[in-house]
């Protein structure tokens, strides 16, 4: 079995591309401020949330929302602590 960091795109338009333009969503409990507090915590690993990105929709229910944003990342490494900063919050269940 292959390590997932070993595959790479076959062609340029395939998979990942660094540095480039992604967004990231999370989800969770609705009433706490997520869409305020996300921005900030992706801002403060030093990525560019683009400006007017920021969307949220809560669940049918209302007791979840979902955030998605758009920033801008040089690396691997910082998609994926942008990830893990979201994941720490308490009030994050998961992010796409």
């Amino acid at each position: 079995m292959r390590n997932l960091d070993d595959i790479q795109p076959e062609s340029p338009q395939q998979g990942f591309q660094f540095p480039g333009l992604f967004e990231i969503t999370a989800v969770g409990n609705a009433g706490t401020g997520l869409d305020e507090r996300m921005p900030l915590l992706i801002a403060g690993l030093g990525l560019n949330v683009l400006e007017g990105s920021v969307r949220s929709r809560p669940s049918r229910e209302g007791n979840y929302v979902s955030v998605t944003l758009s920033f801008t990342c040089p690396d691997r490494e910082k998609y994926d602590a942008a990830h893990a900063v979201l994941r720490a919050d308490p009030d994050v269940r998961w992010t796409l």
